[in-house]
């Protein structure tokens, strides 16, 4: 299986579960948080990239080494909801399943 397909199908849940959170998050927490505005700047261009490539690996390098400076590592702040972390958790997992 390539390295390709194995990032789909351990990506395709959580890619989902993004898609919902993702929006509420930045309208909630966009004010009090505007990286998050950033994050979701480059979670877009991720999903576009992912569309393009069909069937290839995407280049993604960039958009997650923004994403890794952005969030510090995907460093979740005090004073958010569980949406938010759950978001940079699944990104985290996404990263990590993509550098692999």
């Amino acid at each position: 299986m390539s390295n390709q397909s194995v990032f789909n199908q351990e990506t395709r849940n959580q890619f989902k579960t993004l898609d919902q959170y993702v929006p509420v998050v930045a309208r909630v927490h966009g004010a009090s948080h505007p990286e998050f505005l950033e994050v979701r700047k480059y979670y877009d261009l991720i999903i576009e990239k992912m569309k393009v490539a069909g069937d290839q690996k995407p280049q993604l390098d960039e958009e997650f080494a923004q994403l890794r400076e952005i969030t510090h590592h995907y460093t979740v702040p005090e004073d958010v909801c569980e949406s938010y972390e759950a978001v940079y958790q699944l990104l985290a997992e996404i990263d990590e399943a993509y550098q692999s």
